[in-house]
């Protein structure tokens, strides 16, 4: 379904709030291909964009104020944006203070939830603050890594994180720690609620503690894991990881071996360097995409029975989910 008319009443009316609420910031009808890492997806009903945490804040509890839905959207991976756009509020998370202390036995580093992952984890390998390497070259934002507890190289956020600042759909802010996260593999507290419908909560800064360590080994063992991520994994337009690996196993080599590597559709390809990667290669549609996850989850479905599961959410209106 294709994202209301200009002319609709509904349309008018939102308009009207939400310039009044955001003024010049607000945007209609912004293309999100140009925010996601893979440049695939429709246009944003509306949009603004947060470049602090306070401001993030404030406009959620103004969007919840007026009744209208909205969408965080940080870096812009891991998510397949429906080609008929993105109803309501887009809110671009752009988020980015780092507050580093170094003083005391444990150093810890404050951060918000739209800084960029990889860049933080070189920023603190390169003042011998160690626990974060494993996060490079991962394209993600902080927020986004703690919604779905991503990960490298046998680590996780869960292993460093300290707490994180959550704004609750009551509009206070609340400081929950790991435990209150419940994470899992490549899922959280929160990434749970929202599949289920219940959750509106949002991450808006983050603590980690860290471990001195020397720099130079810091930073060697981020270069020797950016370079087996550049061997093993594809460049260009993609999502990311596709689908999460299932119990002893991984998700590319049952593709591969279901014999979808190379596969074709429309603008879009299962990767013939690693087959949990679909990349756009030049004028992909969502729907090109979500058509080669529906070959790719059959197939493998079919030939070792085995129900591979989407590590890469779907925004936006679909026919059906995998």
């Amino acid at each position: 379904m294709a994202l209301r008319s200009h002319a609709s009443g509904w349309f008018m009316t939102e308009r009207n709030k939400l310039r009044s609420a955001f003024g010049g910031s607000l945007r209609e009808y912004e293309p999100l291909a140009k925010h996601t890492t893979s440049r695939i997806g429709g246009a944003a009903e509306f949009l603004v964009v947060a470049d602090s945490a306070a401001v993030l804040a404030e406009q959620v509890r103004t969007a919840r104020q007026l009744g209208l839905p909205f969408f965080i959207l940080g870096a812009g991976a891991n998510v397949l944006i429906s080609d008929s756009g993105v109803r309501g509020l887009v809110i671009v998370n752009r988020a980015r203070d780092v507050r580093i202390d170094e003083v005391g036995e444990t150093p810890s580093v404050r951060v918000e939830s739209g800084a960029n992952l990889s860049l933080l984890a070189r920023q603190c390998a390169a003042r011998g603050l160690s626990g974060l390497e494993w996060a490079a070259g991962i394209p993600g934002t902080v927020g986004g890594a703690i919604y779905g507890n991503a990960g490298a190289h046998g680590s996780d956020i869960a292993a460093s994180l300290q707490l994180a600042e959550i704004l609750h759909d009551d509009g206070r802010v609340k400081r929950w720690d790991v435990s209150e996260l419940s994470f899992g593999y490549r899922t959280s507290a929160l990434k749970r609620a929202r599949a289920a419908g219940q959750g509106g909560h949002v991450v808006l800064a983050a603590e980690f503690a860290l471990v001195r360590r020397d720099p130079a080994e810091c930073l060697e063992r981020m270069d020797t894991w950016t370079a087996y991520r550049r061997r093993t994994q594809p460049p260009g337009a993609s999502l990311g990881s596709m689908f999460k690996n299932p119990p002893g196993d991984y998700a590319g080599r049952l593709i591969e071996a279901a014999g979808l590597k190379g596969l074709k559709v429309g603008g879009a390809e299962i990767s013939p360097v690693h087959a949990n990667f679909f990349l756009n290669t030049g004028e992909a549609r969502a729907a090109d995409v979500f058509a080669l996850i529906h070959q790719a989850h059959a197939a493998v479905k079919t030939q070792f029975d085995i129900d591979l599961a989407l590590e890469v959410e779907l925004v936006g209106e679909w026919g059906g989910q995998c």
